[in-house]
């Protein structure tokens, strides 16, 4: 029987019971909140962090959908905004995740009840969150805080979290289920923080109304042109590389530490793990590389998830320019 979250009051209880509930791929049940699928053990965090979370307007707020990116653009981005207090000789990122230097605000840190620490953290904040744009706290609405979204082709999305869930899961409570019946509930948007669909799109629209305050990314464009995609990051963080360091070459400095391959190969990610969770930080890293679906999915599975997408985001279409292969100049990162 799954374990019963341990909200903290008696509305949080409530709520929990007229959720709709269904079960899951991922996790035993997926209960819907605010329009989207979420795991028990995530709902006290996000409850918590939407009623009490006070945004500066100085944070950055990172935000993704799971496995699309996500270590990639806290790793980069903490380089960004601490490349003038670190080297990559001396950067925390050496002995400390960026899971760690970039918490969770759902998961972690309201999560864990350490709400504290946020008055620990230097200027700017930099934090991060799963979260769809419209279930977001007013506070980061409402403020000048900058938010980045990064977002990633859907099949590669699919195949990364199919090889991610089972070490986060309870396996003792969840039944083996196939590639197959979880693609299928995929297509049906049953996954955790899902739809990704309407994910991407909430962040999506508000990029375009918002554009000096919510900057767009996607997982392969990074990949495919990591130079140019910094330096947009670092204009949009207010962060700019200078003429100087072009010359010294520090953004193919950044670029060259936060790859897949340096960040993979790095001790702590090898043998260590993550102090908020105790999760090995080696499960965060497999491959990274566009088209790895090709190896999981058939040609009619693909077509059937690319249609669903289509329909979800017609009116969207500069989101449905995703690059579904590797091309011969994209560098392989961190998923």
């Amino acid at each position: 029987m799954e374990k019963p979250v341990d909200f903290q009051n008696k509305e949080d209880q409530e709520l929990l019971l007229t959720l709709p509930r269904v079960k899951s791929w991922d996790f035993p049940y997926l209960y819907q909140y605010q329009g989207f699928w979420y795991a028990t053990k995530y709902l006290h965090g996000i409850i918590s962090f939407q009623k009490h979370f006070q945004a500066k307007d100085t944070d950055i707020i990172l935000a993704t959908f799971p496995k699309s990116g996500t270590i990639w653009l806290k790793t980069l981005t903490f380089n960004i905004v601490n490349r003038s207090r670190y080297t990559s000789e001396n950067t925390p990122l050496l002995t400390k995740s960026p899971h760690d230097l970039v918490p969770f605000l759902d998961i972690h840190i309201y999560g864990r009840n350490q709400s504290s620490t946020l008055e620990d953290l230097p200027t700017p904040r930099t934090l991060a969150t799963h979260l769809p744009y419209s279930s977001l706290p007013p506070s980061i609405i409402s403020s000048n805080c900058r938010i980045v979204y990064l977002c990633r082709n859907p099949l590669d999305q699919f195949i990364s979290y199919w090889h991610f869930a089972p070490k986060i899961r309870n396996q003792a409570i969840m039944e083996p289920i196939s590639i197959d019946e979880a693609f299928e509930m995929l297509c049906q948007g049953v996954q955790c923080f899902g739809p990704i669909w309407d994910h991407m799109l909430g962040y999506w629209k508000a990029s375009l109304e918002k554009p000096d305050k919510i900057l767009f990314l996607k997982y392969e464009d990074l990949q495919e042109d990591i130079i140019s995609c910094l330096k947009k990051l670092a204009d949009f963080l207010g962060y700019p590389f200078t003429d100087e360091e072009e010359i010294r070459g520090v953004i193919e400095e950044i670029s060259k530490f936060s790859s897949f391959d340096n960040m993979k190969n790095l001790e702590l990610n090898q043998f260590g793990t993550l102090a908020s969770s105790g999760i090995e930080n080696k499960m965060f890293f497999r491959k990274g590389k566009v088209g790895d679906w090709t190896n999981y999915l058939s040609p009619s599975m693909s077509k059937r998830l690319e249609k669903v997408m289509a329909e979800k985001l017609g009116q969207s279409p500069g989101l449905m320019t995703f690059k579904f292969s590797q091309t011969s100049t994209a560098q392989s990162n961190i998923e």
